[in-house]
């Protein structure tokens, strides 16, 4: 490990603020207090949580945020320096960051002599005194100063010695953190170890000083981590980036991503002890308020992070974690998969059932059978690989372990095109049993299924009220055997999320409806037995 490493970072989350303008992204009030709950629970050092002076909402924000009993994150307001041709003291944008009354302030500023003549139509000695003025007058009001240099390794290529004076300008009115951004997101490593070097040497800056060096990287090229990690190594302490990395454009840094391979390859301390467990679950979280889809195999904390598919990966693994994982996946609350299909073998089944009875090995007679039938249902069209609920359900099928906690008594589901129109009007209603009582419910959808997931679920939450949380991400329908034209068999899979957990089920039949059916029983039934066993601590 290296002697530079076992350092502190200190890490700001800028998904409230960058990761707000990533297209589709939209957070009201009281999902910005909910990320911001979850990332203090992280142990995030500081939150970059809006710009006051872009919209009312974000005052209205500010006002709220400020009554926050937070144990670990600060917040900090976002502003560009003051503009050109007004004193700092009048500039509103100025004073609406005073306004927010955080701890400090992320102030951004031009780095780049094309911005400064182009955009800001400004001389280079004014765009200086912008810098100076405005960190000087934030200083001046008590405010802690943080300077992002927009665009810094683009204006450094350009012109290095211009690049290095807007830092330095920022740096002798008393900013604490001069970090140089990618904005562009289009360098690469290479070129971001010289500009860190001449950057820290230029201003004298050490590794644990009053002023820190900081790093903020889009990853507009894909190297983002790299660039983060590439800064780091050479001195940057201060860390800024997205806990899921969405963001303008291709995203910001995904502090999941970086901060495990900081902290656990590297050694440097990223979050408080113990913290670093949480990462998978309040990722999923703050990406569930965006309304954003983790990706599967995004490092450490996607779902395929820790999966396995070949019968060889997985005797490996099972023999020693090292031969196919780089960390134990409990490092970061993320969990071993063992992906079921024709290909996994005995030991990948064995393993999926101790998680159910922990008394079953790979020479277990419910290991052949499960293996047997997994083989043979696959060959009929169904597919396991991505739909785990259904297939914890069929383990405790074989195992005698399953009791359904509903029935679907009678179920007819409706489309009609009145007047020939293409616009699909659908109607659903079924009848459910739930230990003995019947529920009626009916629903209008957008379409068959979303009618008969509405209705279906409109009658189990007068039972089991949690199924309110519960709610379809994501929709597949493929056609097994297109030699059959209309009267194939069709594959249904469907992803489902409560918010804090994800998980997929799968129906097979020569009916759309049937498919669909099958799959959100399954899904239902999923949610329904995990909850009971976290509850009771029991299998069922």
């Amino acid at each position: 490990m290296n002697t530079l490493e076992h350092a502190q970072l200190e890490i700001l989350d800028t998904t409230l603020r960058d990761g707000a303008q990533g297209e589709g992204i939209t957070f009201s009030v009281q999902d910005k207090l909910t990320v911001i709950r979850a990332l203090d629970e992280l142990g995030i050092s500081w939150v970059e949580a809006g710009n006051p002076g872009s919209n009312p909402k974000d005052m209205d924000f500010f006002r709220l945020a400020g009554k926050l009993e937070l144990k670990h994150a600060k917040l900090c307001a976002f502003g560009a320096t003051r503009k050109k041709g007004i004193a700092a003291a009048e500039d509103p944008n100025l004073l609406s960051l005073l306004s927010a009354e955080t701890q400090a302030v992320v102030i951004f500023g031009k780095s780049w002599d094309l911005h400064v003549s182009e955009v800001l139509r400004a001389s280079p000695e004014e765009n200086l005194a912008m810098i100076a003025e405005t960190v000087t007058f934030l200083k001046e009001k008590g405010r802690r100063v943080f300077y992002d240099a927009e665009h810094f390794f683009d204006g450094w290529k350009a012109n290095p010695s211009y690049a290095l004076a807007t830092l330095k300008a920022a740096c002798e009115a008393g900013a604490e953190r001069i970090v140089l951004c990618d904005t562009n997101g289009g360098t690469f490593p290479d070129s971001i170890a010289s500009a860190v070097k001449e950057a820290m040497a230029f201003l004298n800056i050490g590794q644990d000083g009053p002023v820190l060096m900081g790093i903020h990287a889009h990853n507009d090229a894909d190297m983002a981590s790299a660039n983060t990690v590439t800064a780091v190594r050479l001195g940057c302490r201060h860390v800024q980036g997205t806990l899921a990395g969405f963001g303008e454009r291709c995203g910001n840094t995904s502090l999941a991503a970086v901060m495990p391979s900081l902290e656990l390859k590297l050694g440097f301390r990223c979050l408080p002890p113990g913290k670093m467990e949480l990462l998978s679950e309040i990722t999923r979280e703050v990406a569930e308020v965006a309304n954003v889809a983790i990706s599967p195999n995004m490092p450490y904390v996607g779902n395929y992070a820790f999966a396995h598919k070949a019968g060889m990966h997985a005797d490996g693994i099972l023999k020693i974690r090292a031969s196919f994982e780089h960390i134990d996946p409990s490092l970061v609350g993320n969990e071993r998969h063992f992906v079921m299909s024709e290909m996994g073998g005995r030991s990948a089944v064995a393993e999926r059932v101790k998680k159910i009875d922990l008394s079953i090995d790979k020479d277990h007679p419910v290991t052949a059978a499960l293996t047997q039938k997994l083989k043979t249902l696959e060959a009929q069209g169904w597919q396991f690989e991505g739909a785990d609920g259904s297939f914890d359900i069929l383990i405790r099928r074989e195992l005698g372990r399953y009791k359904p906690l509903f029935s679907i008594e009678a179920c007819r589901v409706v489309s009609e095109h009145p007047n020939g129109n293409t616009i699909a009007s659908s109607h659903a209603w079924v009848k459910v049993l739930v230990d003995g009582q019947e529920e009626i419910a009916a629903a209008e959808g957008s379409g068959p299924v979303n009618a008969m997931d509405i209705a279906l679920r409109r009658a189990l939450k007068l039972f089991y009220p949690e199924l309110e949380r519960v709610r379809l991400s994501d929709y597949k329908v493929r056609v097994i055997d297109g030699n059959a034209a209309t009267a194939a068999k069709v594959r249904v899979l469907i992803t489902s999320t409560d918010g804090r957990q994800t998980w997929s089920t799968v129906g097979v039949s020569e009916d759309i409806i049937g498919a669909s059916r099958a799959a959100l029983v399954d899904s239902i039934e999923y949610k329904l037995i995990h909850d009971v066993e976290r509850r009771f601590k029991v299998y069922m």
